[in-house]
């Protein structure tokens, strides 16, 4: 069923007439919403909308983490034309001011009273005329969620009939993007934007409406996560919401979905977790022997084959299956976007079996630009084009697209809007290649590349993936701009490093105390010494700074989305960068590759 606009997904997923559409947990137990209570819901919510003046165009703010209510508030603006404003629930009430203000939102629903006092700190910067708390939080002049949703008349036809009103070309969003280098921007989409992307994406995974179950965990403020979500809820896929990403491992276990969607930093924790549970000589001998099992049977699980051989069905028995257990055990389909994935651990989940179809896209273009896809994937690239994307390669490798995907502009940007095509083509700011069959592979982003003093560019992308495969790398920072050679600089993952210096007899008091350690700087020597093994030699890592500290969103480091904020990075430690280049005896360490 060909999309028009978003207000579509929401009256098939009516005309359905499920008796699940969604799930989500409430003390202690998974509450189900219908077809039917999920238009009871949207209309309450346009309704009060359309009460309080809000009509077309006017921008609509929504702070929460995934939830029933955000797809209610998402819907009912739709509906009405107006425009929604996705916000991180992670952000500070300082780093929201400048969203809400920019964007000009007169209205802004929030998840929870935390949340709502954000909102509260910051009010008199921006335009805000109204709030409304989706949690029961009592006092103060926010308006109940709950109340609504009344059993009060609704004007339903009069509603729906301005849904079906809404065209194409109408804006639906203004999403923010994350800003790895500076302020971020609102990239504008369209209704046509993202619905003729849907229909050449996810929907190609043959999904069965009423048995599927997909969990709505990516943060909904990502256009890949609402893409994902908008795509399940047209094809009947129950959506089972978990707010907090700590809590994913249980509601795993609990909903055991069908459709695994996640970034690669989910599928790296869980690869991390096998190596941790390695724990005697035993299970280290059985691993190590179902892998190789496991890599001579790759192109078959990569091509969606069952391998045959007993041997790989005893491997399966004896770890593989209890993998996929962990996923909750029932997953058809598994897909990973947002960010690169390593070509080294999509072998290594399709040496367990598990098949992860990688795609690419960009805020800008709604987001889907390729994907692999059933019948057609190649592990390390990101598939083939879409078949409605146009795309070619500029003189330095920089991907470029157009297609009734790619969005509107800037909000209030018009230079920056100029600057972001090139004779009617996006620039994506990814530097890419295209194989003989027409799939893609991203090196990295073309501001990322990093240009040594004696001319040599390097990409540090797939270094730093590289290194995250290991246990022990939480996240790493490849630098070296205008330096004779590249360095890193590596976060540890302290709950593993922490354990194994315990189990090595290596006393610390602190965490600066344990990165200091002689023994602790050879485990990550050799690690850097084994990558550098495979690089070419401009490329080798040959200094490496371990800090004290664990990157996150709320220190800086990483985006909302979890990508790496290179210039913070290089900013926070520049004083430790610096030492390093020119005393690397007392700061750091230094690898032996060269």
């Amino acid at each position: 069923m060909k999309l028009e606009t978003l207000n579509d997904i929401y009256f098939h997923a009516v005309a359905r007439d499920l008796p699940r559409v969604m799930t989500y947990k409430r003390e202690g137990q998974w509450i189900d919403i219908s077809s039917r209570e999920l238009r009871r819901q949207v209309l309450g919510v346009a309704q009060a909308l359309r009460a309080w003046g809000i009509g077309k165009g006017d921008r609509v703010a929504i702070l929460s983490e995934n939830r029933p209510e955000w797809q209610f508030t998402d819907f009912a603006c739709l509906l009405l034309g107006a425009v929604d404003v996705p916000i991180y629930p992670t952000l500070t009430a300082e780093q929201m001011a400048y969203m809400l203000a920019n964007s000009g939102a007169r209205m802004v629903f929030v998840s929870t009273g935390e949340q709502l006092g954000k909102v509260q700190q910051i009010s008199s910067q921006c335009k805000i005329e109204r709030i409304v708390v989706m949690d029961e939080v009592a006092g103060g002049e926010a308006a109940q969620f709950s109340a609504l949703v009344a059993d009060e008349p609704i004007n339903a036809e009069a509603i729906e009939a301005q849904g079906r009103g809404i065209r194409p070309d109408d804006l639906a969003t203004i999403i923010y993007t994350s800003g790895t280098t500076g302020t971020p921007k609102g990239a504008m989409l369209t209704h046509g934007n993202i619905a003729s992307n849907l229909g050449h994406s996810v929907t190609l995974f043959t999904p069965a409406p009423g048995e599927d179950l997909s969990i709505s965990f990516l943060p909904l403020s990502h256009i890949t996560a609402r893409h994902i979500d908008y795509a399940y809820l047209e094809d009947g896929v129950t959506l089972a919401y978990c707010p907090r990403i700590e809590d994913l491992p249980q509601v795993l276990l609990e909903t055991r979905p069908t459709f695994i969607v996640a970034v690669p930093r989910v599928y790296e924790k869980v690869y991390n977790q096998v190596l941790h549970k390695l724990r005697t000589p035993l299970k280290q001998r059985i691993y190590r022997w179902a892998i190789k099992v496991g890599q001579a049977h790759v192109p078959d699980i990569a091509a969606g084959r069952n391998p045959r051989s007993l041997t790989w069905k005893l491997a399966n028995l004896l770890l593989f299956a209890k993998i996929r257990r962990g996923f909750g055990g029932r997953a058809r389909w598994f897909i990973s976007g947002g960010a690169p994935l390593g070509g080294e651990l999509a072998h290594w989940y399709a040496a367990v079996g598990i098949c992860i179809y990688q795609g690419y896209g960009l805020t800008e273009t709604s987001p889907v630009i390729a994907l692999n896809i059933p019948g057609a994937n190649r592990l390390g690239t990101v598939g083939r084009v879409l078949p409605n994307v146009e795309l070619k390669l500029a003189e330095d490798g920089e991907i470029l697209v157009r297609g009734p995907n790619v969005f509107q502009g800037y909000w209030n940007l018009p230079q920056e809007t100029r600057d972001a095509f090139t004779d009617g083509w996006f620039k994506t700011g990814d530097i890419g290649s295209l194989d003989a069959d027409g799939f893609l592979t991203i090196t990295d982003r073309k501001k990322d590349l990093i240009k040594t003093s004696g001319g040599k560019f390097i990409a540090p992308a797939p270094l730093e993936t590289a290194l995250k495969t290991n246990a022990f790398v939480a996240q790493a920072a490849v630098v070296g701009e205008k330096r004779k050679f590249p360095a890193v600089v590596i976060a540890p993952n302290f709950a593993m490093l922490e354990e194994w210096a315990r189990e090595h007899g290596i006393g610390f008091s602190s965490r600066r105390e344990l990165v200091e350690n002689s023994r602790v700087q050879q485990l990550y020597e050799g690690m850097v010494d084994e990558l550098n093994a495979t690089l070419a030699k401009f490329e080798k890592l040959k200094k490496v700074l371990l800090v004290p500290d664990e990157f996150s969103i709320a220190s800086g480091e990483l985006t909302p989305s979890m990508k790496l904020k290179r210039n913070v990075v290089e900013r926070k430690y520049s004083a430790l960068i610096d030492h390093l280049y020119g005393e690397p005896e007392t700061i750091g360490m230094e690898s032996s590759g060269r």
